[in-house]
């Protein structure tokens, strides 16, 4: 196919992404909405762009250099995309090019003002906006002035934003080409922008049009404040006019100029409401056209709209699909488990096969439909009471969706207990997010007065059991004999976790929290008393998978020749997703540590560590998470943290430590309470039996994760080991291409020996778009994320608030941590993160304090920090945004704060 420079816009579609760019393809595809009125013009197109940059070889060699920098390297970056831009300025525009260029400038107008626009193929994508990353120049006039700026648009292909937007979104600065777009100028009376969905809610039912007087640039500019109105239904339900002093005019002779307002229009709207809903309507007319919301500029010239672009919005947490026209309320699985990052569709797809109620699936989270229970009486206060003790940011959102009264009606004579959600067992699970882990069960149902602390024993040998025969019978299945298997494991999996007694033992252990909190308060006026009473509890899995680690340091300390090969692991680097990202492979790094003096027992250590906890990993409820015993170097931070800040001995000590703290608090409350005056003795026996309760069952709630995540491993080594027979048939490249499809689509290939390659393509693209979005902890069926919040006004001015869920106060060096790969912790030191799995617990024995943005009272951060006796809030908004790495701080977990220090 011979190569085509110029292109007349109306011959544009969005097909032609490669050829005129996002926003020339967006802009093409608009003009053949009915109704839609888009400047006349035509698109200079990418086969111009590398004709042209092909006469400077130079280019090349500093895109090499540009596309090695680290991407902390800020003033790198900014000294080559500069020399970049520079060079491809520097480049004579083709004189058959020029001709082209000046012959469809003709057709527009030789003199006719222009707006000269990049259009980039990585612009206006679905995943990926690129919005402001590109130039566009107004008012150009003339042939010369033309060619001068496409040749700059060329060039801002370049410029440092755009440079670090392609790193941030994992985009090759080689495989993106520039075309440019020049189109008739507008002279408007009023021009802004219009959000098809409120931008700030995501609510799809609202638009949001922002106005202004003169050109658009001074809105995106920020020179003046807009007018902003709401759009629902038709109706303008919402405006705020401001005061507009400047605005930008278009020059005589081309270019632009702000200039002032007169008085008396100053405070005037910039539209009408009959245009602003006029406007919607076009809106949405576009919105139905591409599918999805988007994000509009326009301008208002001689008393009509024109469309200058329309890009998707691409902020926009997606909206679970649902088969009805029915309003739902979808609370955040993700928040309850302590793993917000999106999930892979494998992942996605064997934790709906295995779990206890429907989930539905929304930008790689998944999420459980509440509605039904919020929407009966006799359901409700019991959701909104599990809700609120798992987290109240989750209670106060759910709160404020009943408030405002229409979206979920009140069902009369629901029978108690609310229906089933979507189908689900009645009662217990039916509303949990974490069922899958029994984080938060969500009722409360009676208990016996005394349940026998033998099931926990019990329990466990039943998982243990189940476990074992499930990696006995999964042997070396392959095709669909394996996919039948595992259809049937993962109803065995359902049946463990729905074991009637599995829930009365973890019911046993927080009821018993949560009646000692309440009553010690209420006797004794003493805050999250449970909290030092649950103290080295036996049989936590989780607490003792950190107290082992410190074994292993143990082992490893006396050999230095052992530590310095760790440190040197260490430093060599690691990805976010644990995996090395140059030097040892995690496949030889056992082998290599048994050759260093020493080495043998350090090998034997951390393989019996591996034995015990390797089916654990960060994000452990995607099974597509690379695991320790796939990754061991992902524990060598930790190892060398315990090495250095801890003595020989250390877990022995920490846990009898704890154990004594928890009997003398048992000691003290129970003589406190005999003192009393009123009833003491029968209020100290109470005590006595609910604490003789919590001990005995409290750790258990960390069991039945641990086992499900064991399940997991299993199933992923078989899945892994068909994913290697197809790629032995070469039907896929890569073993991990599995986990972009879901457990159907990956039998069916196990049977067809056929993929869509195309498919995983779209899938990679699009979790890595997912990966950019912050889920809601509850989000509507019309997309709008609710956020909740803390009802305080008992907290110091410019604390952070959250929830207190272990007691305590201290002061100490904040370290920020996203990754656990990143950990360099000291002793005294206060970790804050977005959130904490059963993984971080190793982190957890050499730190002292807490902080992370999710979690609730019984999610597993808190257990832990309660069992090692940390102080903790979690929960709090943007923690890792607003603490700064290095920071003094003072975490009151009784309260539920953190105070900024000097």
């Amino acid at each position: 196919m011979s190569e085509q420079y110029v292109v007349d816009l109306q011959e544009v579609d969005r097909t032609q992404v490669a050829v005129v760019g996002g926003k020339g393809a967006h802009l093409g595809e608009l003009s053949r909405i009915e109704g839609i009125r888009v400047p006349d013009g035509f698109c200079v197109t990418t086969d111009a762009f590398r004709r042209t940059v092909a006469q400077a070889p130079s280019l090349s060699k500093l895109l090499d250099e540009l596309s090695h920098l680290s991407p902390d390297d800020r003033d790198g970056m900014r000294t080559l995309s500069e020399r970049v831009r520079r060079t491809i300025e520097g480049i004579a525009v083709p004189d058959d090019l020029a001709e082209a260029i000046t012959r469809a400038l003709t057709r527009v107008g030789e003199r006719t003002a222009c707006a000269v626009r990049s259009s980039a193929t990585a612009e206006d994508l679905p995943t990926a906006s690129f919005a402001g990353q590109q130039d566009t120049y107004l008012n150009v006039v003339g042939p010369s002035a033309v060619l001068r700026h496409i040749s700059r648009c060329w060039a801002s292909l370049f410029t440092e934003r755009a440079v670090i937007y392609r790193r941030q979104n994992g985009i090759d600065h080689r495989s993106v080409r520039m075309a440019v777009v020049v189109q008739q100028m507008v002279f408007p009376q009023v021009s802004g922008i219009l959000f098809t969905a409120d931008p700030v809610t995501g609510n799809r039912k609202v638009a949001t049009v922002d106005a202004g007087f003169g050109l658009g640039e001074a809105l995106v500019s920020g020179l003046v404040n807009p007018d902003v109105f709401k759009v629902r239904d038709g109706e303008v339900f919402a405006r705020s006019i401001a005061t507009k002093q400047r605005a930008i005019d278009a020059l005589p002779d081309g270019g632009t100029h702000e200039v002032a307002i007169a008085a008396e229009r100053q405070q005037q709207p910039a539209l009408t409401d009959a245009q602003v809903v006029r406007l919607v309507e076009l809106g949405r007319r576009i919105e139905a056209h591409f599918g999805r919301p988007q994000d509009i500029e326009w301008c208002l010239a001689d008393g009509g709209f024109r469309i200058v672009q329309s890009r998707p919005i691409t902020t926009l947490f997606p909206v679970p699909e649902a088969d009805d026209a029915e309003n739902h309320v979808y609370v955040s699985v993700g928040h309850q488990q302590m793993m917000t990052d999106p999930m892979k569709p494998l992942g996605v797809s064997v934790w709906q096969l295995t779990a206890m109620v429907p989930m539905h699936e929304a930008g790689g989270r998944l999420f459980v439909d509440v509605a039904r229970r919020l929407a009966s009486p006799a359901s409700r206060a019991g959701l909104l009471d599990i809700m609120g003790r798992g987290d109240p940011l989750v209670r106060d959102a759910l709160e404020t969706v009943l408030d405002r009264g229409d979206f979920v009606p009140s069902l009369p004579g629901t029978p108690p207990g609310g229906p089933p959600a979507e189908g689900g067992p009645a009662g217990a699970n039916t509303v949990a997010p974490d069922v899958q882990a029994s984080d938060a069960p969500p009722s409360r149902a009676p208990l016996p007065s005394e349940p026998d602390p033998a099931i926990v024993g019990e329990l466990i040998e039943r998982s243990r059991a189940s476990n074992a025969a499930l990696e006995r019978d999964i042997g070396t299945l392959t095709g669909p004999a394996l996919f039948d298997f595992l259809l049937e494991a993962f109803e065995e999996h359902k049946r463990v976790l729905s074991d009637p007694l599995n829930l009365q033992a973890i019911m046993a252990g927080m009821e018993a929290t949560w009646w000692l909190n309440d009553k010690l308060y209420e006797w004794l006026g003493e805050k999250n008393a449970a909290d030092t009473l649950t103290l080295s509890a036996p049989d936590n899995i989780t607490s003792e998978m950190g107290l082992d680690l410190l074994d292993v340091a143990d082992v490893i300390r006396p050999h230095p020749e052992v530590v310095a090969f760790l440190q040197g692991v260490q430093d060599a680097g690691f990805r976010s997703d644990g995996s090395r990202s140059e030097g040892l492979r995690d496949g030889d790094f056992l082998d290599e540590l048994a050759k260093v003096p020493g080495g043998a027992e350090a090998h034997a250590a951390i393989a019996a560590y591996l034995d015990r906890y390797g089916m654990r990993c960060a994000g452990e409820i995607d099974i597509t998470r690379p695991r320790w015993g796939e990754r061991p170097t992902t524990l060598v931070p930790a190892i060398l943290d315990n090495v250095r800040n801890f003595d020989p001995g250390a877990a022995e000590r920490r846990f009898e430590q704890g154990r004594q703290k928890a009997l003398r608090k048992e000691q003290d409350v129970l003589s406190r309470l005999r003192a009393l005056p009123d009833d003491g003795e029968r209020k100290a026996d109470e005590a006595k039996r609910m604490i003789d309760q919590v001990r005995a069952f409290v750790g258990y709630r960390e069991y039945p994760k641990y086992g499900i995540v064991t399940r997991s491993f299993v199933y992923k080594r078989a899945l892994m080991r068909e994913a290697e027979r197809l790629v032995a048939a070469e039907v896929i490249p890569e073993q991990e291409d599995i986990f972009y499809l879901t457990f159907e689509e990956l039998r069916a290939a196990a049977v067809s020996h056929r993929v869509d390659d195309r498919l995983i393509r779209q899938r990679k693209d699009d979790f890595r778009a997912y990966q950019a979005l912050t889920p809601p902890r509850v989000l509507t069926s019309d997309g709008e994320a609710v956020t909740g919040a803390y009802r305080r006004d008992d907290v110091p001015v410019g604390a952070l608030v959250g929830l207190p869920v272990s007691a305590g106060t201290v002061e100490g060096r904040a370290r920020v941590i996203l990754d656990m790969a990143d950990a360099d912790l000291e002793a005294g030191d206060i970790l804050v993160t977005t959130f904490t799995d059963p993984s971080w617990s190793p982190l957890f024995v050499g730190i002292a304090g807490l902080v992370t943005e999710v979690g609730g009272l019984m999610t597993h951060g808190a257990v832990i920090a309660r069992e090692y006796g940390l102080p903790a809030v979690v929960g709090v908004d943007r923690a890792t945004g607003l603490i700064r790495d290095g920071q003094r701080i003072r975490v009151h977990g009784t309260e539920g704060y953190i105070e900024m220090l000097s």
